[in-house]
């Protein structure tokens, strides 16, 4: 039997195929002040649904689904800096005008291996680099996330209990797979990966997102990410 394996932009029609916790996070879409912290599941959606909708009218698609016969098992969401509004939550705010934020990517555990983490890198790239955007940036985290389940205080302090939502990347891993530290910081430095031109991206830009997308050592994977 065939194995069927694609991917697809995000849209409002496959929305729904985010894991549940995940579709209805709104860690870096809402931001810290917006008062959607324990939001109603439904009004939360809404929000996710709201923020998608506004992304792709006013600057295009800003993520990618890959299905495995027709079963989701991965994704990833990225957008320029100006619409995450949890953008501006880190001391190591603002990311560079020339760049887009990975705000998420995930990939089910049984799949990491499986080829599905390159495909994904390869259309996140494929996506970026025909659009102009000369780098990715992200947040990073030098702690290991907290077990799911904890809970962490409300107010500005929340902005800092990032591991909690499970939204970073370790920094040290960015770092291994070819991301380069331009704000340090003791807890969430911000880095960058150049998007090159030249036919080293296959080997260089391809390679690092491929091992984010797919690396076993990214924890927790489609786990609840609130």
């Amino acid at each position: 039997m065939s194995v069927s394996r694609r991917i697809v932009p995000l849209t409002l029609d496959n929305l729904d195929d985010l894991p549940g916790t995940c579709r209805r996070c709104l860690f870096w879409e809402a931001g810290p002040i917006a008062g959607t912290e324990g939001a109603p599941r439904d009004e939360a959606m809404l929000a996710k649904e709201a923020w998608l909708s506004a992304t792709l009218l006013d600057w295009g698609s800003c993520g990618k689904i890959a299905y495995v016969s027709g079963v989701p098992v991965g994704y990833a969401l990225f957008a320029p800096p100006g619409f995450v509004p949890r953008a501006m939550s880190f001391p190591t705010s603002p990311v560079t005008g020339d760049a887009v934020l990975l705000m998420v990517a995930k990939v089910l555990p049984e799949w990491t291996s499986a080829g599905i983490g390159r495909m994904l890198a390869q259309a996140v790239a494929a996506e970026l680099v025909p659009r102009g955007v000369k780098a990715i940036e992200a947040f990073g985290s030098t702690r290991p996330p907290r077990a799911s389940g904890a809970s962490g205080a409300s107010g500005a302090s929340e902005s800092y209990d990032l591991e909690t939502a499970g939204c970073l990347l370790p920094s040290d891993y960015l770092v291994s797979v070819g991301f380069k530290t331009v704000r340090p910081h003791p807890l969430f430095p911000r880095l960058r990966m150049e998007l090159k031109s030249t036919v080293s991206w296959r080997y260089d830009v391809e390679y690092a997102l491929e091992r984010i997308f797919g690396t076993g050592s990214m924890t927790p994977a489609l786990t609840p990410t609130r």
